[in-house]
């Protein structure tokens, strides 16, 4: 599904292949279903899947949630997403999307502050000790381990933010950018090769999460 995020006239031009965002429930409805496009989530509350103040994660059935992962408040999980062992999604103030196909790895950090959803499009990787907080990055994107992207901070579809840049408060950073250093700059146009090899990576790691899914 394909939404747009108008999160100001300085991003209307990007669009963020994602679900948009869920509805506020009772934390009671722990069987609730959503169908989206023939498509089936499910908010299953359990130790590391937890609601907080009459909001709970959704969840699509084919997700995958490491045990060791904590979900929290007002997250909508899409399709084939799969978030790894010690990653956080912390929506207690504002709400969190993750779109089809993203991979949100080991001890990784989404956080959503008040009036700073987290948005993050399809088929995107926020690898290992990465943190967004407050922010929106677009499909196809890879923030690299020890990165940052900070409040109000745009990443545009097939960028690369390498391992430990940080986008600082409200940076915009256009589409196909690889950024370096901190705070971060764009140093060239990441090549077809590079976008190609985040699609790779991102497809791999789905594929991986059916293999840990199948485990008893």
């Amino acid at each position: 599904m394909e939404s747009k995020y108008r999160l100001g006239p300085h991003v209307s031009r990007f669009t963020f292949r994602a679900l948009p965002p869920l509805p506020r429930r009772s934390p009671r409805s722990s069987t609730l279903l959503l169908r989206r496009k023939g498509e089936e989530a499910t908010s299953r509350l359990t130790r590391n899947i937890s609601s907080f103040q009459g909001s709970a994660p959704v969840i699509h059935d084919t997700a995958f949630i490491d045990d060791s992962a904590r979900v929290i408040g007002d997250v909508l999980v899409g399709e084939g997403v799969s978030i790894w062992p010690m990653a956080v999604v912390r929506a207690d103030e504002a709400a969190t999307v993750i779109g089809k196909g993203s991979a949100i790895l080991d001890l990784s950090l989404l956080e959503s502050p008040a009036g700073l959803p987290v948005a993050i499009g399809e088929g995107s990787i926020i690898s290992h000790g990465a943190i967004v907080h407050g922010a929106s990055i677009a499909s196809g994107v890879l923030v690299g381990a020890g990165a940052m992207v900070l409040d109000n901070a745009v990443v545009g579809e097939g960028s690369i933010v390498a391992a430990g840049a940080v986008v600082t408060p409200r940076t915009v950073i256009p589409p196909n950018s690889l950024v370096l250093g901190s705070p971060g700059r764009v140093a060239r146009a990441t090549t077809l090769e590079e976008r190609q090899g985040v699609t790779k990576q991102a497809r791999g790691l789905f594929r991986k999460s059916r293999a840990y899914l199948a485990e008893p």
